[in-house]
């Protein structure tokens, strides 16, 4: 698995407290939702690198 890069992210609280009962509602924490959130986005955007798997792994590692 490659590595991971700390970001800052400011949320307005609203915000974070609908991100926080939607990863809960997934069994996930809110920073592994807003991941999966951005991956998603990504990947429907076509912005994701080919080699990335379902979790951020190469599929060949």
């Amino acid at each position: 698995m490659g590595t991971k890069k700390a970001v800052l992210l400011r949320l307005d609280s609203a915000v974070h407290a609908a991100l926080q009962r939607w990863a809960a509602d997934e069994l996930r924490s809110v920073n592994a939702q807003l991941e999966y959130l951005l991956r998603e986005s990504l990947r429907s955007a076509s912005r994701l690198p080919a080699t990335t798997g379902p979790e951020g792994n190469n599929p060949r590692e």
